[in-house]
């Protein structure tokens, strides 16, 4: 798949502050410490219907760290897949009487609009999981003859992943099992199918049913199932243990968890991702966003509303990445606002020295992605600039380039 139009990134002068995050494995905030290139992989959407808030959320966080990285002189391989193949997007057809194909392809192309429109770092290499189908039954076949892998008994002989496989299940989400089947049961998985040898096991190929589509293989003819994809995307294209594995929240356990032991289980290496990285959820005025509530914001419908998109970022910005946090009128108000006062304030011939301000943008972005702070540091020089004025004839430009470059806000 093509990603979306790059923006350029420009650099800041000054001194950078390098990146650290919270890690979910770890649970504690630790540094990254990548090499000449930086590599991270973020899971991409399941194309069935358009980016949401929550989707843009994650997106920024992951485009912050992207950002950082390369204010520190790394380069940065980006890998992100897209699942247009999965239950809920067949569900989804089915239920609008359209072809899977078709409303994959729309709601993908929508997406990439939207993350341009963000002005979201595109990732090198946007996967999808159909393009990745001759990888993923390498990889089964290589699960079957290692024992890591199972068919079921009966008319659909669907092969598992015995989840012990690695050795090392449970050690990216630290939650006990009772937490991991009600997880398991929630998202996707489908602990009472008979004929396996653990609720846990995840699907790894499901065999060819009626008015499903299917894709022939040494398998037989079926598809893949939903965690496999992100492993074989990532180890083919960054290798084992790359630095930042990413999404929101609700792929910890069990989409995380397993794609984590499915590779760990292909190379007998550990551990699949050096920093697990999860972005919180986004709510509306106070409740729980989400497609069966039908109380979803979509990007795209507030860019045909006329909302500058950079405004729509300050408001997502406005908390910090790893909270629940919610989306409300006054969060895009506030958000417009600050745009108009920054822009403002950029617009004068001279204001005062910037270099603090970059300052203490860089160092609360290099600390868990602080952004509350990173933007409040850029509120107090732009509050000064407009109440006081200044004699510093290049401020202006250089908070404009640094505000462009690591907050990736066009002023």
């Amino acid at each position: 798949m093509q990603p979306w139009s790059s923006v350029p990134v420009p650099q800041v002068p000054g001194t950078p502050s390098p990146l650290h995050l919270f890690d979910t494995a770890a649970g504690e905030v630790r540094p990254t410490e990548p090499g000449p290139v930086a590599r991270m992989y973020v899971c991409g959407i399941t194309p069935y219907d358009a980016t949401h808030l929550g989707h843009a959320a994650t997106y920024l966080a992951f485009d912050l760290v992207h950002r950082v990285w390369l204010d520190n002189g790394h380069q940065v391989h980006y890998v992100q897949n897209v699942t247009d193949i999965d239950d809920p997007l067949l569900e989804r057809a089915e239920r609008d009487r359209e072809d899977w194909i078709v409303l994959a392809m729309r709601e993908t192309a929508l997406f990439r609009e939207d993350m341009e429109a963000l002005r979201v770092v595109p990732p090198a290499d946007f996967v999808g999981a159909v393009e990745s189908i001759p990888e993923i039954v390498e990889a089964i076949g290589k699960l079957l003859a290692s024992g890591a892998a199972y068919r079921v008994d009966g008319e659909h002989p669907d092969i598992y992943f015995r989840h012990q496989a690695s050795g090392n299940f449970g050690y990216e989400s630290n939650y006990d099992e009772a937490t991991m089947r009600d997880f398991f049961a929630e998202r996707g998985g489908d602990p009472d199918r008979p004929g396996k040898e653990h609720p846990l096991d995840a699907l790894l190929w499901r065999m060819a049913r009626d008015g499903e589509p299917s894709w022939e293989s040494e398998l037989g003819a079926g598809r893949p199932g939903w965690h496999l994809e992100c492993s074989v995307i990532a180890l083919n294209r960054l290798g084992l243990g790359f630095d930042v594995q990413g999404g929101g929240s609700d792929l910890i356990f069990p989409h995380h968890e397993f794609s984590a032991a499915h590779a760990e289980s292909l190379t007998g290496e550990f551990p699949f991702a050096k920093h697990y990285v999860h972005a919180g959820m986004i709510g509306l005025d106070g409740e729980k966003m989400s497609k069966s509530k039908g109380n979803l914001v979509f990007v795209s419908r507030l860019r045909g509303d006329r909302v500058d998109p950079m405004a729509i970022r300050l408001a997502l910005l406005d908390g910090h990445y790893r909270t629940d946090r919610s989306w409300t009128d006054d969060a895009l108000i506030n958000g417009s606002a600050r745009l108009a006062r920054w822009r403002e304030a950029v617009a004068l011939d001279a204001a005062p020295a910037a270099e603090p301000a970059v300052a203490r943008l860089r160092e609360r972005l290099s600390d868990d992605l602080d952004t509350q702070q990173a933007l409040r540091a850029i509120d107090a020089w732009a509050d000064e600039t407009l109440a006081s004025g200044g004699s510093d004839r290049g401020a202006p430009q250089l908070i404009r380039t640094a505000v462009d470059a690591l907050l990736g806000v066009e002023l």
